[in-house]
């Protein structure tokens, strides 16, 4: 089935909890829900967080789950995340996972990986797809991480670095400058270098690709 191939009813309104601790990613991808008319989008930075929505909410259409929020263990965490979450789809939002780990997630009901790499304005095809019932899985999703190249750091610096998991906490540059004791003027010279060294359209899509090469 292709993406625009969707049964017509999974074109209604679709509840969707986003489940990742960086809050700049996150944020980003709610946003760009909520900018869709039939969406009601709920975030959470934490497993026992992401559980309590599950537990309060009325049932989720689909569950976007970063592997590595506070609280995640692994395989049994999902596994509670699938059970607890159904009927919602519960689709990993991460980077590149080990094939054993991703074939053991499908096994237990995971409906796929959606990369943080994704183009934003493809998310809203994915997710209806996934609630079509389909399961989605990029090209490069069985990658392993020994199989991916090499980044070494993506020729970050130890500043540059900082700068970046702050900034995909949800800290401003004014935050972060206080932080680093810096003016808020060498945080946005540190932030165009960043875009500048990962190909990045801004500092939402920096996040994304530094959690998609696991450089934080």
């Amino acid at each position: 089935m292709s993406l625009t191939d969707i049964p017509s009813q999974a074109k209604q309104g679709l509840r969707v909890l986003i489940a990742d601790d960086h809050a700049l990613i996150a944020d980003a991808v709610a946003s760009v829900l909520r900018a869709l008319p039939d969406y009601s989008v709920v975030t959470s930075g934490t497993l026992p967080a992401a559980l309590e929505q599950i537990s309060a909410q009325p049932p989720f259409d689909i569950v976007l789950l970063d592997l590595r929020m506070p609280g995640m263990e692994g395989l049994r965490s999902v596994q509670t995340v699938v059970e607890r979450a159904a009927p919602a789809k519960v689709v990993l939002f991460t980077g590149m996972v080990e094939k054993p780990f991703l074939h053991s997630a499908l096994d237990s009901g995971v409906c796929g990986l959606i990369p943080k790499t994704m183009p934003l304005q493809s998310l809203d095809s994915v997710i209806r797809l996934v609630v079509s019932g389909q399961v989605y899985l990029p090209l490069t999703a069985t990658m392993t991480n020994e199989m991916a190249p090499k980044q070494d750091n993506a020729g970050l610096n130890q500043n540059e670095l900082k700068v970046l998991r702050l900034a995909a906490d949800g800290l401003t540059n004014k935050e972060i400058a206080r932080d680093m004791g810096v003016t808020e003027v060498t945080i946005k010279m540190h932030m165009r270098g960043i875009c500048k060294k990962l190909g990045a359209r801004n500092r939402a899509h920096a996040a994304m690709i530094s959690r998609e090469r696991l450089l934080i």
